[in-house]
């Protein structure tokens, strides 16, 4: 294991934004813009970002950003894991309900990603996604947190 300099940080501010997305439907929605842009609104340097996705049926990734064909794969997975017309009990909202959540499950509903310098330490084919387990197009609340330094 190769270890760098660590760095000690005062939290001295912790900021909060919601972030309402309009997904397309089943697929991924590019998130890092607007988390950057949340960064500097907060006045981040060094701490911690934080996304909360507040939805059963929606999740958060990090995800390669380079090649699209990756993303088109990874639905392919979720939907051999968790197909449609398995045999579900919940259908409440439709065939693509209960595939969705467990879909989610596998996925997660949370992300916690450093910061450094006002900037997210992804790694260089790395983005932030939210993931739309649903087939029609919905409104979905991120919530995005900043706990850390302030900008010098």
């Amino acid at each position: 294991m190769t270890r760098g300099r660590t760095h000690g940080v005062a939290v001295t501010r912790h900021v909060e934004a919601l972030l309402t997305v309009e997904t397309p439907g089943e697929g991924f929605t590019d998130l890092t813009r607007e988390v950057a842009a949340f960064l500097a609104e907060a006045g981040a340097d060094t701490g911690m970002a934080h996304l909360f996705c507040r939805h059963t049926s929606a999740a958060l990734v990090i995800q390669e950003n380079a090649d699209p064909d990756v993303r088109t794969d990874l639905l392919t997975a979720l939907r051999g894991l968790a197909p449609e017309g398995s045999g579900w009990v919940h259908d409440l909202e439709g065939p693509d309900d209960m595939p969705a959540h467990v879909r989610t499950m596998l996925t997660d509903s949370a992300l916690a990603i450093p910061v450094r310098a006002g900037r997210l330490r992804l790694g260089t084919w790395q983005a932030i996604y939210l993931v739309e387990h649903r087939t029609r197009p919905h409104q979905r609340e991120v919530v995005l947190c900043y706990c850390g330094s302030g900008a010098r």
